[in-house]
């Protein structure tokens, strides 16, 4: 008995010792409360809460921890009007943000007693198991754009989400939900300001619209602690509106690096692996994982302090049986193995194999033409590095001197399984250009590594 006692405990206390997200000291990246680097490396599992039964929630959080994910992005409220789990537990009483519905106990054997909120702890304590974070969505902008919200049951709703879940140190608040923050300001600052005042221990985000980055609207206010933009679906010639970032998410970033006061910020929403260019159209391509990679490297040279991965049918816990959202035919169940979902720990593989907080972007190490729309160059470095990716296999020319010593090696890492080879030793001076393995074409991307060489 007591030595079961002991296993109990050991587990819990593992558990809590999870620790928070924090601003890094330098503003731009996120650390853990015991002050190590933490890279937002997030899946996008919008409906978890919903569509999925308890082995399921296991089984897709197992499936992403042994892909390097550590955070997930999920949605608390979808729709408001079914708001029901998969065991047709109801969230709300009359459809009421401001009356969830809650029991006595949490006996999954009992259905009386296992409500909708206990399903959702039970993801959030399975997740701080595996070492996973999840970016809460309280409630998704659709049902406020419907007026289902109202400032004082926005405000009752988040007092509950942080006296219910507030104790768990694995989680992020993520206000907003794919809607503009200048429509229903109100709701976005009641929520906002009701989740930081509750809770000052947990971060703060907003999740905008497609094309579109939270400091627009929100960076002055203090209860936003980092941007999140949604570079979005639409390729090139589907962004038809100003800006017209169209698929240069880089431009999101840059625009953001260079606010005051310093925020981290980071591409929430790319374009989906497996979803159509533009989202509606089930006939156009689909967005591919070179797409994604694409996506990540170029946001995160960029400046940003994380990246969130998509899949057209894992965001939805699509179950393959007919025809999904966005077309999507695939069973998520196999839908977590695209290839997408499996390469994206390489960019946080990258990124932990060198000094982490002082990593700046920087343009001025590409010494020939930047390039335009996929023949971009994007580069940063560190103290004694340099990063720069190109998603097309292209040649391109480095601005030497940059970094320390008076020699570098130069390396290639593969993006697509996170292997790296040399290619040779160079004097740390002038101009010297570098020419990827391989066809000059589009997903033939590489990372050129440079890393000073110590007493050179």
């Amino acid at each position: 008995m007591l030595a079961l006692l002991g296993s109990f405990l050991f587990r819990a206390s593992a558990q809590k010792a999870l620790p928070l997200i924090q601003v890094a000291p330098n503003k731009h990246y996120f650390q853990t409360s015991d002050g190590q680097p933490f890279f937002w490396l997030g899946d996008t599992g919008w409906l978890l809460f919903v569509k999925m039964n308890r082995d399921e929630i296991v089984q897709y959080l197992d499936n992403r921890k042994a892909k390097g994910f550590n955070l997930v992005q999920v949605m608390v409220v979808h729709d408001l009007k079914k708001a029901v789990n998969v065991y047709g537990d109801s969230a709300f009483a009359s459809r009421d943000l401001a009356k969830p519905i809650t029991t006595l106990g949490n006996d999954f054997k009992n259905a009386l007693a296992y409500d909708f909120w206990d399903h959702l702890e039970f993801a959030i304590q399975e997740a701080s198991k595996r070492g996973i974070y999840l970016a809460l969505v309280p409630v998704w902008g659709s049902n406020v754009k419907e007026g289902l919200v109202s400032v004082a049951s926005a405000q009752t709703f988040a007092q509950f989400l942080v006296k219910r879940f507030g104790q768990y140190n694995n989680l992020v608040w993520l206000n907003g939900g794919d809607l503009r923050g200048s429509e229903k300001t109100e709701i976005w600052n009641t929520i906002g300001n009701t989740l930081k005042t509750n809770d000052q221990k947990h971060l703060v985000g907003f999740h905008p619209r497609g094309r579109s980055t939270s400091s627009e609207w929100f960076h002055q206010s203090s209860w936003l602690d980092f941007n999140m933009f949604q570079s979005g679906h639409k390729d090139y010639a589907q962004d038809t509106v100003e800006p017209r970032m169209g698929e240069d998410n880089w431009k999101f970033m840059q625009n953001d690096y260079a606010l005051q006061p310093t925020k981290p910020s980071f591409d929430g929403e790319p374009s989906y692996e497996m979803i159509p260019h533009g989202l509606h159209d089930t006939t156009a391509p689909k967005w591919q994982a070179a797409d994604l990679r694409r996506y990540a490297y170029w946001s995160v040279f960029a400046g940003g302090a994380g990246f969130t991965y998509g899949q057209n049918a894992v965001m939805q816990f699509h179950n393959g049986q007919g025809v999904g959202d966005y077309g999507t035919k695939q069973n998520w169940k196999d839908a977590i193995n695209d290839p997408g979902a499996g390469q994206m720990q390489w960019v946080k593989k990258l990124l932990f194999s060198k000094s982490y907080f002082d990593r700046v972007p920087d343009q001025s190490l590409i010494a020939s033409k930047q390039g335009e729309k996929y023949e971009r160059v994007v580069a940063c470095r560190g103290k004694n590095y340099v990063f720069a990716y190109t998603y097309t296999g292209r040649a391109f020319d480095i601005q030497m001197g940059k970094i320390t010593g008076t020699q570098v090696k130069a390396s290639w890492y593969n993006p697509r399984n996170g292997t790296k080879q040399f290619i040779g030793q160079f004097n740390n001076k002038g101009i010297q250009q570098f020419q990827p393995t391989g066809t000059a074409q589009n997903g033939n991307d590489w990372v050129l590594v440079l890393e000073s060489i110590q007493g050179k």
